[in-house]
């Protein structure tokens, strides 16, 4: 048996897998891109750890050149299969594949890996380039040199396009010829924006010259061209009268049938009249519809004379190319017979025409026809097409020198924005998904996404659990754009549909911005902390509107009652009533308010309520002691608490991967906004560090009245607390003996009345 040391050679080495390196940050592992070794091994990771797997080849702050290049099957999309095919491409053509990492505009020449056949040519091309735009000293290629394909191909002819122009040949005869293909096919446009003949055009075009001529040749027998030179005219007339000699002849028939039709089948005499009546040219339409010439037995049909004046040119055309040639000139009307006869001699000739063929290179007649296709005019162009074939390699490597130049520029950030966020999550340089920035209500917002659909795109992005808001952006010129935009700090109280700010893109153009969608949510703990209060002022507020509304209305219809009273009541002549106006006045609101003692004693007793419940909440106040502190954040968190616990949850769960989702994306990881990074990327107003404040604000609103709120209110409670105590020491009770309202009401109720207080009572009554 063979030994152990023999069996572990005889097992294949396996190659170390490669040694990834990965950080977290938005709450997910990223890989990091530091160096070449970790692109050539792209296609290795783990397809799981990408942050996203796809991406829209449209809006997104990236050359879309360059997205298209790497779009191989062109559906508007790159996916991962796509980008690592991309990158292997680069890394195979580059002596050092980190390079892609610099995102350098300038590619170095001596940085193509020239080992290779590919790198070589691609090379030479790229110093080709150079010469041609006038940088041969140049060491570098920059992507607007390498895209400059107008200036780069105009130095030559024939740049493997597959595209032949007048130029390519030195024969003024060659020339000519592919000019009468561009005339008779058109052109195509080449690399270098001249206009000529493809191969296909040129097989195409003496394919249709030479089935264009023997078409042409078949027309000289006798048995096609009756008439000579004349038949094409006499049949061009024949076809354009058939159509109303069948009629005229059909009608003829139809009178020999019953004569009692002529009439009828030469139209009636209103239809005579109403044509006299309207300004009358005899080639209007209405009289073309009528016959030829008059309806009879005869069944003859009249070419010079009695015939329908808008067909007397056309008649007299065709008895001149036509009927004269076959019949004599001494013909001037033609029978059923006839005129079949006529159509007969010259049917060969419309079978003929209607087999024509190489329309499209009968412009330029049988002679030149002839004379092309007997010169060496096709041979001469195959041999261009084939030089031309020899240098495809040669400027398809021009070709592929923009496409790594593009890459060397745009693979980095593409990367850095689709196998992971770096970009995003370092505030330095922003995403390629980020659209600029947004200003209003006193923050700027980084995060805008290009959206085209707003409303379907709030559908998923609700999901994202942010605060987000669709602006509608405009410039000057027309121009629009679609924007949304992630409000992460702040608050959202004068965030609304209509709100106008400005927009600010990745460019420095300015747009006006009005925001035309909301997505709510909470936007931060502060935010949640203060909105039950502030939810209760604006209770407060409506509804104090509500009965201020209600009371004013309620007035003014009163008034309106009395107004139209008091008019009826004048116009009636009838005196009116002592103090009947007064009194509805009165009525109205505008009398002497009547007390009762019952009312007095009732607010008595409310005022008292109040003051024991004020007066019980601050005793067990102060009875906290050292422990008030933790009574008002008791009161605080009993308010604030619910709200800050859902806004807290909510905050948790902020996401982009929904928001970029619905923008075409396919995003592979849970890319989370938190609070910390949230504030990052709103930034709110302050004032710079140097800046003097001057306090004083001659238009600020005076604390002074506000004082005097309090003091009244703060006088108002302690009055009916001390109320309160008087009127229980007086039943025997004291404040800390508490007595139920009910109690308090009963004993009032229950008291002697004297005959004063009585006759009191009766006097107010």
């Amino acid at each position: 048996m063979p030994s152990a040391a023999v069996a572990a050679s005889a097992t294949p080495l396996r190659t170390p897998a490669h040694a990834w390196t990965f950080f977290r940050t938005g709450g997910i592992d990223q890989v990091a891109l530091g160096s070449g070794e970790d692109l050539r091994h792209l296609a290795e990771l783990d397809q799981k750890l990408w942050v996203a797997l796809s991406c829209p080849v449209k809006g997104l702050e990236i050359d879309e050149q360059t997205l298209a290049l790497i779009d191989s099957d062109e559906d508007g999309r790159i996916r991962a299969p796509e980008l690592i095919a991309a990158v292997n491409w680069a890394c195979a053509r580059l002596k050092d594949a980190g390079d892609l990492l610099a995102g350098a505009d300038r590619l170095a020449l001596d940085a193509i890996d020239t080992s290779t056949p590919e790198g070589a040519i691609l090379e030479s091309s790229a110093r080709q380039i150079l010469r041609s735009l006038g940088k041969s000293k140049d060491s570098a290629i920059t992507t607007a040199d390498a895209a400059n394909t107008a200036a780069i191909f105009s130095a030559s002819v024939l740049n493997g396009s597959g595209v032949i122009p007048p130029a390519a040949a030195e024969e003024p005869a060659v020339q000519a010829l592919i000019k009468d293909i561009i005339t008779c096919l058109g052109g195509t446009a080449s690399r270098n924006g001249a206009t000529g003949v493809t191969a296909a055009q040129i097989d195409t075009f003496f394919k249709d010259l030479a089935a264009y001529a023997s078409w042409v040749e078949q027309s000289g027998t006798k048995e096609i061209a009756v008439l000579g030179d004349a038949t094409a005219e006499a049949c061009s007339a024949i076809k354009l009268l058939r159509s109303k000699v069948e009629d005229y002849f059909a009608r003829c028939r139809m009178a020999a049938f019953d004569p009692r039709a002529i009439e009828a089948l030469n139209r009636s005499e209103s239809e005579y009249l109403a044509r006299a009546a309207e300004d009358m040219r005899l080639s209007a339409a209405e009289i073309a519809e009528f016959p030829l010439a008059r309806i009879d037995e005869t069944q003859r049909l009249p070419l010079l004379s009695g015939v329908n004046p808008a067909w007397g040119e056309a008649l007299a055309h065709l008895h001149e190319c036509a009927v004269t040639p076959i019949f004599g000139a001494e013909q001037t009307s033609l029978s059923v017979e006839e005129w079949r006869t006529l159509n007969a001699k010259l049917a060969p000739y419309e079978t003929w025409q209607g087999d024509k063929v190489g329309s499209a290179v009968e412009k330029l007649g049988l002679p030149r026809a002839k004379e092309i296709l007997a010169s060496e005019g096709r041979a001469a162009l195959a041999a261009l097409v084939a030089k031309d074939k020899t240098l495809e390699p040669e400027f398809r490597a021009i070709s592929d020198v923009e496409r790594l130049a593009r890459y060397h520029r745009d693979l980095r950030d593409l990367l850095h924005n689709f196998i992971n966020f770096a970009d995003f999550f370092d505030r330095a340089r922003p995403a390629i998904f980020q659209a600029g920035t947004l200003f209003l209500d006193s923050r700027s917002c980084d995060l805008c996404i290009r959206v085209d659909d707003p409303a379907k795109h709030a559908t998923l992005a609700a999901m994202s659990k942010a605060y987000i808001a669709y602006v509608d952006c405009v410039r000057p010129g027309g121009e629009r754009v679609q924007i949304a935009a992630c409000f992460t700090q702040g608050d959202s109280d004068y965030l609304f549909v209509g709100r106008h700010g400005i927009f600010y893109d990745r460019k420095g153009r300015d747009w006006d911005a009005t925001i035309t969608r909301l997505i709510d949510n909470p936007i931060s703990v502060r935010q949640a902390f203060w909105a039950p209060y502030k939810k209760f002022v604006r209770f407060i507020e409506e509804q104090v509107a509500k009965r201020a509304a209600a009371a004013d209305s309620e007035a003014t219809s009163k008034l309106e009652n009395v107004a139209t009273n008091t008019v009826s009541t004048v116009a009636s002549g009838k005196p009116a009533a002592a103090g009947g106006a007064v009194g509805a006045l009165a009525a109205a609101g505008g009398g002497r308010p009547k007390f009762e003692v019952g009312t007095v004693a009732a607010l008595g007793v409310g005022l008292g309520a109040i003051g024991t419940l004020l007066g019980g909440l601050v005793a067990g106040f102060l009875g906290l002691g050292v422990w008030m502190p933790l009574g008002i954040l008791g009161i605080v968190l009993a308010i604030s608490g619910p709200s800050m616990l859902i806004a807290w949850i909510k905050l948790r769960q902020r996401n982009l991967g929904p928001i970029l989702d619905a923008n075409g994306w396919a995003i592979n990881g849970r890319v989370k906004i938190s609070v910390p990074f949230g504030t990052a990327l709103t930034d709110q107003a302050k004032l710079p560090k140097n800046a003097r404040r001057m306090m004083r604000d001659p238009y600020a609103q005076r604390s002074k009245s506000l004082r005097h709120w309090l003091g009244a209110a703060l006088v108002l409670v302690v009055l009916g607390a001390v109320a309160t105590q008087v009127d229980r020491q007086r039943r025997g009770h004291y404040f800390w003996q508490s007595a139920p309202v009910v109690e308090v009401a009963e004993e009032a109720s229950a008291l002697p009345i004297s005959d004063g207080e009585a006759g009191v009572e009766a006097g107010i009554d």
